[in-house]
């Protein structure tokens, strides 16, 4: 079933650029505690996925990590992008699959090595194109075009702002 994506996209180009700030919105996630200090629940407003420490910090290896987490949003990010790009440039394409892989080393992680990054130190994205009546031209454009609207690429390639801020439950003196 083939989806037109320019008439699917239409009336949204054009409430954003008739009512400038509408294209603006705020994504929200939440992690909350589970019964074991190694895991946690975060729901993303639309589903609730269960997380986990990793193996390698003392976690017990049967969900995601938060590694496994921000890899899957770069996976998932690059792999719509491009299939929503090479819908609207008309690029035929039979499958597009995108891979990613990250290496850090735990003993930054553990607070053993202060000479180890704590997080990733490499992140590689492999997008698998099969697309045999493509031109190579397209193939480029669709690359380019790829990497300039991903999402989470482009905020991984160029980090946002990032604040934090704590909020101590006070403490209930009823008694």
């Amino acid at each position: 079933m083939s989806t037109d994506l320019r008439q699917v996209q239409k009336h949204l180009k054009e409430k954003y650029r008739n009512e400038p700030g509408s294209s603006r919105i705020t994504l929200k996630a939440n992690g909350s505690e589970t019964d074991t200090p190694m895991s946690c629940s975060v729901d993303i407003g639309r589903a609730v996925y269960e997380a986990e420490a990793h193996a390698g910090v003392g976690g017990m290896g049967t969900a995601a990590c938060s590694g496994d987490l921000l890899l899957g949003a770069l996976a998932a990010c690059a792999q719509i992008t491009c299939q929503m790009v090479a819908s609207a440039m008309n690029v035929p394409t039979k499958s597009i699959e995108a891979t990613t892989e990250g290496d850090l080393d735990l003993a930054g992680t553990l607070g053993i090595s202060k000479e180890a990054r704590v997080g990733f130190e490499n992140i590689r994205l492999i997008l698998k194109i099969d697309a045999p009546e493509a031109t190579p031209e397209q193939i480029d454009s669709l690359h380019e075009k790829t990497e300039q609207y991903c999402v989470v690429m482009q905020t991984l390639k160029d980090p946002p702002n990032l604040s934090t801020e704590w909020v101590r439950e006070a403490e209930d003196t009823t008694e």
